[in-house]
């Protein structure tokens, strides 16, 4: 598509009943100049790729198939077929607001030191159902809400970075540091997560720039079986070994690991106690004691590997 000023991208894997609401929150944008949608089917067994057809006439639409699994391989697909050098990455359970599009890609052009921009993502409840009582906002993070306030924020610390379901990136940053680490990125089922954390180490280290846009807001669908304690311990256990994980890509691998993994359980339940009477606070440092767990067996099984190949 000649002269694409910025290209959409949607990396899905079976969600075929969100993704034709995300494909057309990004056809219908208020955008002045030529753009293209992106939809990256990852191993999909349903029908997704009947929705993205049924939408074919449309020439901004683009198919890919990526037959191997996961998040990061399948976002290093989608800016590989990808015509601009900006790159936005929806969610396929997201909704992006009309003028999502041209917010990102005016800060961009104002900006040339600019690597990675986000903005704001509010929660979209199933039909009938509000938030339970025992989730804080801490774990509704882990749902996707994602909101510093109504100020652009020039990110200094990795751990505000922009949510990767309202997520774009320069595409000349993105080669430099050689693409999205398919080590970090979700896997199937798996829940592993941390690199926008790490691209926004790498960018500020290299020093690049990183900016929450309050006004590029993205409305994310809450699945009702997200709404089970279950899924907010799995999610807490897969934290903990992606946190593992990036330690050990940054070469901070060893023994300190069981140290600081044991002390932050500890932390975590005596926390639990604090908040007794606060059954969502008292939940979430649950949640994070349970992710110091996969923490630390993802520290122990580093250390085995690395004893077994000497």
């Amino acid at each position: 598509m000649p002269d694409t000023k910025i290209s959409a991208i949607i990396c899905t894997h079976n969600r075929d009943t969100y993704l034709g609401a995300a494909i057309d929150s990004l056809l219908a944008q208020d955008f002045a100049a030529d753009f293209e949608v992106v939809v990256v089917d990852n191993g999909s067994s349903d029908r997704t790729r009947e929705v993205v057809e049924q939408r074919s006439p449309d020439p901004r639409l683009k198919y890919v198939f990526e037959p191997t699994i996961g998040l990061s391989v399948a976002r290093n697909t989608g800016a590989r077929f990808a015509n601009a050098d900006i790159l936005a990455y929806l969610d396929d359970d997201a909704v992006a607001s009309p003028h999502w599009l041209q917010i990102l890609y005016s800060a961009y052009q104002d900006n040339s030191q600019l690597a990675i921009a986000g903005g704001k993502v509010t929660l979209l409840w199933p039909q009938g159902v509000q938030q339970p009582r025992w989730l804080s906002p801490g774990l509704a993070a882990n749902l996707g809400a994602y909101d510093l306030g109504d100020s652009i924020i020039y990110i200094q610390q990795p751990g505000l970075t922009p949510r990767g379901l309202n997520y774009s990136i320069r595409r000349s940053f993105l080669a430099e540091i050689g693409g999205f680490d398919p080590q970090l990125g979700r896997v199937g089922k798996n829940l592993l997560s941390n690199e926008e954390l790490q691209m926004t180490e790498f960018a500020l280290q290299r020093g690049w720039q990183v900016v929450y846009l309050p006004e590029a807001t993205v409305a994310h669908n809450v699945a009702p079986e997200r709404l089970e304690r279950s899924w907010f311990l799995n999610r807490g256990w897969w934290q903990g070994i992606s946190e593992c994980y990036r330690e050990q890509l940054a070469g901070k691998a060893g023994i300190a690991q069981l140290q600081r993994g044991s002390e932050r359980f500890l932390r975590g339940l005596y926390k639990s106690l604090q908040y007794f009477h606060d059954p969502a606070e008292r939940f979430d440092k649950l949640v994070y004691a349970y992710g110091q767990i996969g923490y630390l067996n993802a520290a122990i099984q580093g250390l085995l590997f690395t004893s077994n190949k000497k």
